[in-house]
């Protein structure tokens, strides 16, 4: 279970996260959902350890575990997986060979036996085969010349690899047509399961039409403000946050 009470991010000087409290038990799927600089963000770069967003008050614990006192290499051993909203290209790195070095060294870091090259291809034609990627693209260098939508399958490609007990969306709808949403949310929903939690941020309802949370919460001015079911999402849709953005301030 993810706990986080109270916490406090600052990036330099500016503070971002001030006061956020949240809980989300294993096996759930939480959206969190706010406006442009509300922190939505900043609270999944916190929670990967990503430098310069180390917590300044509050704690977090990931499975009863303090998650702030790990560097980022240790939380991902321990199942923390960050999907970004502008994937990173890395020229000269074949996708295949990130992959594989990623999960082994998480492996290694569980006390874990290594995975083969033919269990990890076989593994990899699998999940690529699941989310209509050609195989073929992932010997190419990784994210380098990839379409918007193919960075967002291979993030989903990664977290089925790794199997992540804790994952964070940080929008992946950024940048995806409506047929490419909807094989990424398939992807998503392939990984629920009764021992993995999920933070899914997004600005819009329409993902959770494919992922539906079991519950959504509003980010403004740094901490949440309101928490609600699946139809909460749809009354920001038609609303927006002014109502939220005002009661934080």
């Amino acid at each position: 279970m993810l706990s986080i009470s109270n916490l406090h991010v600052a990036v330099g000087d500016t503070p971002i996260l001030k006061g956020l409290t949240l809980d989300v038990p294993a096996g759930e799927v939480h959206a969190i959902m706010g406006p442009n600089g509300a922190g939505k963000s900043t609270l999944g770069y916190a929670l990967s350890g990503r430098p310069g967003y180390e917590g300044t008050e509050g704690a977090v614990t990931w499975r009863g575990e303090d998650l702030l006192d790990l560097d980022p290499a240790e939380r991902a051993a321990k199942g923390v997986f960050l999907s970004f909203q502008y994937p990173i290209e890395i020229p000269g790195v074949p996708a295949l060979t990130f992959v594989r070095t990623a999960l082994n060294a998480q492996k290694r870091a569980r006390g874990e036996e290594e995975v083969s090259a033919p269990e990890f291809l076989k593994a990899v034609k699998a999940a690529s085969k699941a989310l209509k990627m050609d195989f073929d693209m992932l010997k190419r260098p990784l994210n380098v010349g990839f379409s918007g939508g193919e960075k967002k399958r291979m993030e989903i490609l990664q977290m089925a690899l790794l199997e992540p007990s804790l994952l964070i969306l940080d929008e992946t709808d950024s940048g995806l047509d409506i047929d490419a949403l909807r094989i990424v949310a398939e992807g998503v929903n392939a990984l629920r399961g009764p021992e993995r939690s999920m933070l899914v941020i997004t600005h819009y309802q329409r993902l959770l039409d494919y992922i539906k949370p079991d519950k959504v919460h509003v980010l403004a001015a740094g901490k949440i403000v309101a928490s609600g079911g699946p139809e909460l999402a749809h009354q920001l849709e038609a609303e927006g946050y002014d109502r939220y953005v005002g009661e934080a301030a």
